[in-house]
This record gives structure tokens, sequence and C-alpha cells, in this order.
């Protein structure tokens, strides 16, 4: 797969995207009080770091299989960790990095679905598509969290 100037420049752009993702949740899973936020956190930059290689696999012409997963968001079912009175501030804290990594992640998933339609090649438009769908189950992993948490 050969891809011209401005494809190329596209999934440059998504792939810095994804190393600050990769980035952001590794800061956040270390600041994260709350150990299951902490697992989410980890859980996510791994799969941020997978779409990474994906899109260097494209960048030296190779086109990686996708999974098409997704189930990932509707399936997650975390345990709340903290009640309406227990250590007010640390659920403050862990609730402002959910709903900031929310906000990223509705922002990649947004560029992913614009994106996609600057590519002609089927294979390569269905693993956007697919990286964009797991950016929406991550938003929805952060929403479920919060809202077990009673912090929406």
């Amino acid at each position: 797969m050969v891809l011209n100037e401005k494809e190329r420049a596209v999934i440059q752009d998504l792939q810095t995207q994804e190393k600050s993702c990769v980035e952001k949740y590794g800061k956040y899973a270390e600041a994260a009080r709350d150990p299951e936020l902490k697992s989410l956190f980890q859980s996510i930059q791994k799969q941020e770091e997978e779409h990474y290689q994906s899109l260097s696999q494209v960048l030296s012409g190779n086109l990686p299989d996708c999974d098409c997963n997704d189930t990932q968001g509707r399936d997650y079912a975390p345990k709340a960790s903290y009640s309406t009175m227990a250590n007010p501030e640390a659920k403050q804290h862990d609730a402002f990095l959910a709903t900031d990594c929310i906000g990223t992640e509705k922002l990649v998933s947004g560029e992913y679905n614009t994106n996609v339609f600057n590519f002609g090649e089927t294979g390569l438009r269905k693993l956007l598509a697919d990286i964009q769908i797991e950016e929406q189950n991550h938003a929805e992993m952060l929403y479920k969290y919060k809202m077990v948490n009673q912090m929406a």
C-alpha cells in the first residue's frame, strides 16, 4: 500500500494524537487514587499504544488486521470504589481525570470520523473506523466508571 502525501500527513497527525493519548493515560494511571481507575487507564493506554503501532505499520506500507471490537464499552462493568461520603477529595480528583479523558476521547474519535474520508483504500478505511469505535469504547468505559462512582 502506497500513501500519497496528503494521506501520509493525515496518518502522521493521527499518530501524534495517539502518542499524546499514550502519554496522558500513563500519567493519569500514576495519578489516579482509585485502583479501579488506575487499571482502566492502564488498559486504555495499552490500546492507544496498539493504535499508534497500527498507524506506524500503515506508514511503512503495511495494513494491519483489525478486530472491529465494538463490545468492549458495552461489556465494561466497573466496581464502585467511592461511596457518596468516602474521601471526597480523592473522588473529586479521580472524577477530574476521568472527565478530562472523556473529552480527549471525544476529540480523537472525531478526528478519525472526519479523516476516514481522506482515504479510498477499503482496508485502511476499515482500520480507521475500527480505531474510532475503540475510542468511543474508551469514552463509554470512562463514563460508566463515573456513573458507578456517582461522579456524573
